[in-house]
């Protein structure tokens, strides 16, 4: 397991620092640099810069599924749960992503149980959150979406008739933010058994990958 101490030691050297920033401000990376290519719902968001040039994003926000939400710590915390939804860098040097994912953890409220996935189909296992201690709590299943306007996935669309595109498999991951105490609490509640991490077997050099 990676130390972030080391990891983020090592950034102050190259003048990286992590700061809230604005929605507008993650458009460009957002929609030119992720391989989704689409603005998702975003209720905190934060920069990687070097000295003053912005060099990087990550942006949390409400999942899409209730059932995500409760199913993780239960009703009584659905509440809590944010996703992880972008993570996009200019250059993905090494150490850069943890670097980001690590700090901006630390500035969400509290307390909050974050939730991640790792995309296969883009070869993703989510090297980085293991390097900054999730715990791996296993993998979607394959699944098939609607086809939208635009050849898009559209996950509401009335399916009778349309075509259909395939829903890789997700690889997910939770983290917990809180006091000790805190912590503590919500990973008894946890309802996902923790497994050991998947390996990388591919020869991925993607941010999650």
């Amino acid at each position: 397991m990676l130390e972030l101490g080391l990891i983020w030691d090592h950034a102050e050297d190259n003048q990286l620092s992590v700061r809230p920033i604005s929605y507008e401000s993650t458009k460009p990376f957002i929609l030119n640099i992720h391989y989704a290519r689409r603005m998702p719902s975003i209720s905190h968001s934060f920069g990687l810069y070097e000295g003053s040039q912005l060099i990087g994003v990550i942006t949390y926000g409400m999942p899409s599924s209730n059932n995500l939400c409760e199913g993780i710590c239960g009703k009584e915390n659905r509440k809590n749960v944010i996703e992880l939804n972008r993570l996009c860098l200019s250059h993905n040097r090494p150490n850069e992503a943890s670097m980001l994912v690590g700090r901006s953890l630390q500035m969400l409220p509290k307390p909050m149980i974050v939730v991640s996935y790792a995309d296969s189909g883009q070869k993703h296992v989510g090297i980085v959150y293991q390097a900054t201690n999730f715990l791996f709590t296993g993998t979607t299943k394959l699944r098939t979406d609607p086809l939208g306007e635009g050849n898009k996935h559209a996950r509401h669309t009335a399916c009778a008739g349309v075509a259909r595109t395939i829903r890789f498999p997700k690889h997910r991951y939770v983290y917990f933010v809180g006091s000790k105490t805190e912590r503590k609490r919500l990973r008894k509640q946890l309802l996902y058994p923790v497994i050991p991490y998947i390996k990388n077997d591919s020869n991925s050099t993607s941010l999650q990958g």
